[in-house]
């Protein structure tokens, strides 16, 4: 019986299902595909594909069912227990990192196999025994690191992260539903010494700044891609559809869907123009 055959599940300690990623993860894809999108890279993985999700990362992943089934393995790597397996190794830290937050891994007979050997300790429900999980995870941590070794410089350095230009992080992650000492902290700034150096880049405090952001490029996809209300406000970083709706029609003067409507019928009158 292959993992496929079961539920997804996840190994290691809980984690928060924001967009923030706290914690290392290695996500193997069982049945189905997975969208993922870092801010500035989209990657899609598809059954028997897997990668490295990294920490201190903004990211957003979309599951696909194919034939109707999606199932996922997911395995915390997280930094209590990378402490505790560390040993001798120690990173390099002159050696740049990958600035994606999914690490496409080459496929590696022995991870089929690691995969498969899971199969025997869960208990029904996508679980495994915590002392059988550490002992798994460790098994997993040595067979990535012997197929990459530069991985050492990912896993082991427990740094924050450093200090980073502000105006391209921002635009280039300015759709991420995150709080403003999220994005402090991923720029390497005190909450305080984010807003002094925001106001001094962009003019506008950071809440206000996001929001005519947001809007600007919902009135882009309304107008230029016909996208619809429903399919945007969640990729555009609002929590729901009506503060979505709220802001639009104050900033636009009028509902998001009222605008997309509009297009429509001028769409139909050129095209009745182009007939005549």
């Amino acid at each position: 019986m292959r993992i496929s055959e079961i539920k997804s599940c996840y190994i290691g300690p809980e984690i928060s299902p924001e967009q923030f990623i706290a914690e290392h993860f290695f996500l193997y894809i069982s049945k189905g595909q997975i969208h993922g999108y870092d801010g500035n890279r989209l990657a899609t993985l598809s059954a028997g594909e897997y990668c490295l999700v990294r920490k201190n990362h903004l990211a957003r992943y979309n599951k696909e069912r194919v034939n109707g089934a999606f199932e996922k393995v997911v395995i915390i790597l997280d930094e209590a227990f990378l402490k505790k397996v560390q040993g001798q190794r120690q990173p390099d830290l002159s050696v740049p990192k990958p600035d994606a937050a999914f690490i496409r891994l080459a496929h590696d007979e022995r991870i089929t196999d690691f995969i498969d050997s899971l199969m025997p300790y869960y208990d029904g429900f996508g679980k495994i025994n915590q002392e059988v999980a550490d002992v798994k995870r460790k098994e997993l941590l040595e067979l990535l690191l012997q197929e990459h070794p530069g991985l050492v410089n990912v896993f082991f350095d427990f740094g924050k992260p450093e200090k980073i230009d502000l105006e391209a992080f921002m635009n280039r992650n300015y759709k991420f539903n995150a709080s403003i000492e999220r994005f402090a902290y991923l720029t390497g700034r005190s909450r305080s010494a984010f807003k002094r150096d925001f106001a001094a880049l962009f003019h506008h405090t950071p809440n206000r700044w996001l929001m005519q952001k947001r809007l600007k490029e919902a009135y882009f996809l309304i107008t230029k891609k016909q996208q619809k209300p429903t399919a945007i406000y969640l990729d555009l970083g609002f929590e729901d559809l009506s503060h979505f709706s709220f802001a639009f029609k104050k900033a636009f003067g009028r509902t998001a869907t009222q605008l997309l409507t509009e297009q429509h019928s001028k769409q139909e009158c050129q095209k009745v123009r182009q007939m005549l």
